[in-house]
């Protein structure tokens, strides 16, 4: 499969269902959608106007000119070479959808699920053409921006397959990267899940503020972070020594802050603590203002990752 001009069916268009549209037509691709709820087209419209504009990447008017909107969704996948699937999280209700694409789509098609954090055997389940060629592609909020696809294949999963749905995210600007088992939340949610459960730690047992942690990271490794990875940061530290020396000299007591790591119970008084907490912190901040410079400021750092060549 080219990955040039190729057949691309988004089902389900919502926020993220907009995002994926908007990254696929920006490529060069033909994109045929399905969502079955009332005034659907008309929002992904607009969705990937918006999108388009945030992006900073021209007019959304000729990449229009490629969207069609398919009235049911075996004909949005009929003749699709790539299927992003982008239904309510419910296990339940992609079982089935995923199903039904796997039955009208074409054996070759490639089938990526935008799941937060079901497994392609769980998706699969009901799936009797080709149950092999579902793979997870979990994007990054906000999917138009963020560069990051975590793609799960499991293991009846081809490995051509696997190449593929990788070159393909590729092409169009992403960053993928191979989640090579399958487990609950993937990697990306996974590793914000540990940080949230000190986080919420800390703020249950009184050692620092909502608004504390906000900046401890933000201001703090979450710039670095930006930049190079936490390993990769890590290394740095250890100078010509690299990582070997930061684990040598600093594992040790690396090890001693991990084991005192907390576990949390959301209960009512650590969500009214958390609640409470950003309340406070965000007071008098519009979030719709705050959003946009987020992604403005998202905007500046993926060109310079751009620029140093981080990204292409």
């Amino acid at each position: 499969m080219s990955t040039q001009s190729i057949d691309v069916a988004i089902i389900g268009t919502g926020v993220i269902g907009a995002a994926w549209a908007t990254g696929f037509l920006t490529a060069g691709h033909r994109v045929t959608t399905y969502d079955p709820a009332e005034g659907a087209e008309e929002r992904l419209r607009e969705q990937v106007t918006n999108c388009v504009e945030d992006a900073g990447s021209g007019s959304a008017a000729s990449l229009l000119d490629s969207l069609t909107f398919a009235p049911s969704l075996s004909e949005a996948v009929a003749d699709a070479d790539f299927v992003q699937e982008n239904g309510p999280e419910r296990l339940e209700v992609k079982q089935s959808m995923l199903a039904e694409i796997d039955a009208a789509a074409p054996e070759s098609a490639i089938i990526a699920s935008s799941t937060s954090g079901f497994s392609p055997s769980q998706l699969n389940a009901q799936a009797t053409k080709a149950p092999g060629r579902i793979v997870v592609g979990h994007p990054f909020n906000p999917a138009h921006l963020v560069p990051l696809v975590e793609v799960v294949p499991s293991p009846d999963t081809p490995t051509e397959v696997v190449d593929r749905a990788l070159t393909v995210y590729e092409a169009i600007g992403k960053k993928p990267i191979l989640v090579r088992a399958e487990l609950p939340g993937h990697v990306a949610n996974r590793l914000q899940a540990a940080m949230w459960q000190e986080a919420y730690s800390l703020v249950d047992r009184g050692v620092v503020s909502v608004a504390d942690i906000d900046t401890a990271i933000s201001y703090g490794p979450g710039l670095r972070w930006a930049i190079l990875g936490p390993l990769a940061q890590q290394s740095l530290s250890g100078g010509s020594g690299g990582m070997r020396h930061v684990l040598d000299h600093l594992g040790p007591p690396q090890e001693v802050w991990m084991h005192d790591l907390k576990q949390v119970h959301l209960g009512e008084d650590l969500k009214e603590k958390l609640i409470s907490g950003v309340d406070e912190e965000l007071h008098g901040r519009d979030p719709a203002v705050l959003s946009k410079q987020r992604d403005d400021m998202l905007l500046e750092l993926i060109a310079l990752k751009r620029k140093y060549g981080e990204l292409p």
